[in-house]
């Protein structure tokens, strides 16, 4: 059974919740994603959380910080726009909805040790993911259309289960998907994946819902508020420092920080 919230989480000033969802957002913020997959690491390793119930609070702040986001987003990339690749975002839909809900469901029966280590594993894809959005050209793949559209399920699929088990957003995934099946141009792509990482994360939240682990929330209110105002601060200022840091350096700092949390949550007792 999964252990379902009797961790010894260490107890730390607001100051220092803030500052570390303000890191997250930041970091998120200056590669143009959430920075969930940088929070769930200092979930489990600074603040004590057990496996699942980080994932929770994860996806609780992702969430909040994913319809954050998107008015933002809707003000550079207009609702028309999005609205002309409405196909997109239902053929990915049919995937990452039933992914989500099989991801949490997964999540919730596995052996604590064993989702420690699925979510190193995770980690170190995120990382590959990242270095590979970053650095390398991305051209559609001008697949026929029936081909186009199982990929696209299929792709949705293993998404939404990603998204659900680490309780991110899963924009560093649906980005480069978008771009490679549809050959959609990365910035409507990035609105793009929002859409679809709103409903995703919500089967999600609502299968997490149904396991007594979901108390976590409840117990942690004021820690996940001031975590997640902190993430939206940061995202906000990481937002304006984009471009800022050259992306040779960043990128492999942020990949490196993956690999090292990574190696961290597979040891984790």
């Amino acid at each position: 059974m999964v252990n379902t919230g009797n961790e010894q989480v260490s107890v730390r000033p607001a100051s220092v919740v803030f500052a570390a969802g303000a890191a997250v957002g930041l970091l998120g913020g200056m590669i143009g994603l959430g920075g969930a997959e940088f929070r769930l690491p200092l979930l489990i390793g600074v603040f004590g959380f057990a496996a699942l119930s980080a994932v929770i609070l994860n996806k609780a702040m992702s969430l909040v910080v994913v319809l954050t986001a998107l008015p933002a987003r809707l003000a550079t990339v207009t609702a028309a726009e999005l609205g002309s690749h409405w196909a997109v975002a239902v053929n990915l839909l049919a995937g990452s909805l039933i992914g989500a809900w099989a991801g949490a469901a997964w999540a919730v029966r596995m052996r604590t040790a064993t989702l420690y280590k699925v979510l190193a594993a995770l980690m170190v894809l995120m990382a590959v993911a990242l270095v590979g959005t970053h650095f390398t050209s991305l051209g559609a793949l001008n697949l026929p259309p029936a081909v186009q559209a199982v990929g696209g399920v299929a792709a949705g699929f293993g998404i939404g289960v990603v998204a659900a088990i680490m309780g991110v957003a899963g924009g560093e995934l649906l980005i480069p998907t978008i771009t490679l099946l549809y050959g959609i141009d990365i910035k409507t792509a990035g609105s793009l994946s929002l859409l679809v990482s709103l409903p995703t994360m919500l089967v999600a939240f609502a299968r997490y819902s149904r396991d007594n682990s979901f108390s976590v929330l409840r117990q942690n209110l004021r820690f996940g508020t001031v975590m997640v105002a902190g993430s939206i601060v940061g995202a906000l200022l990481g937002g304006l420092l984009l471009g800022v840091v050259p992306d040779l350096v960043l990128i492999p700092a942020l990949a490196i920080i993956l690999l090292i949390s990574a190696v961290k949550i597979a040891r984790h007792d």
